[in-house]
């Protein structure tokens, strides 16, 4: 059994949208999506599939890479004086 935590986004497809300055809107009418749909994908309530993240990526103009957040832990090191 794979237990994953739940807290942690899994995409940054609200991240991508403001960095390239477009909505949801823009998005679910590129996709020809509902705009709730796009809205659980914006908030990791719900995740789009593999084919429909190469859409937004392809419609965003980027790397599909780019939409997700790393599956690997961050490994923050402190300096201790």
């Amino acid at each position: 059994m794979i237990r994953m935590e739940t807290t942690k986004d899994i995409n940054r497809i609200k991240v991508v949208l403001a960095e390239k300055k477009r909505t949801n809107k823009w998005l679910a009418d590129t996709l020809g999506k509902d705009p709730a749909t796009v809205s659980k994908w914006c908030t990791n309530a719900a995740q789009p599939g593999l084919e429909t993240l190469l859409q937004i990526a392809n419609a965003l103009e980027v790397d599909v890479k780019d939409l997700l957040n790393s599956s690997k832990e961050e490994v923050k090191y402190i300096r201790v004086n």
